[in-house]
């Protein structure tokens, strides 16, 4: 076949399944978890002869991201409330969890990644 046809597949399929609420899971998958993923890209791309997004992590802060600037802008999400900027206006304010099951949830995950960016520039 194809592999424009291929890569299509993968994309509209396989892709769609994977990342269909990453957000949500992604951040408490064990390390073997994410390797099995990372093996089923890399096999996709083999059989699609062409380059995907390489990296399950890039999809995930990709999508965390998006999803936590939506979440910033609107006022009305019951979420809205949990990303509070610091005096400085640079950075976010950490949620303090007990167990890394809510350490590792969408919240302080994206917290952490905007404050990492935010350290950076």
């Amino acid at each position: 076949m194809d592999s424009r046809i291929l890569c299509n597949f993968y994309r509209c399929t396989i892709e769609s399944i994977l990342t269909g609420c990453i957000t949500a899971w992604y951040g408490s998958c064990i390390a073997l978890n994410r390797k099995t993923l990372q093996r089923l890209v890399k096999t996709a791309q083999n059989i699609t002869r062409t380059e995907l997004p390489s990296m399950m992590e890039d999809l995930y802060s990709q999508r965390l991201r998006k999803k936590a600037l939506r979440i910033i802008k609107d006022p009305h999400h019951p979420g809205h409330k949990l990303f509070r900027l610091l005096p400085s206006d640079r950075r976010y304010r950490s949620i303090r969890t007990k167990t890394t099951r809510l350490g590792d949830s969408f919240i302080p995950q994206a917290i952490r990644l905007f404050n990492v960016c935010a350290s950076i520039t």
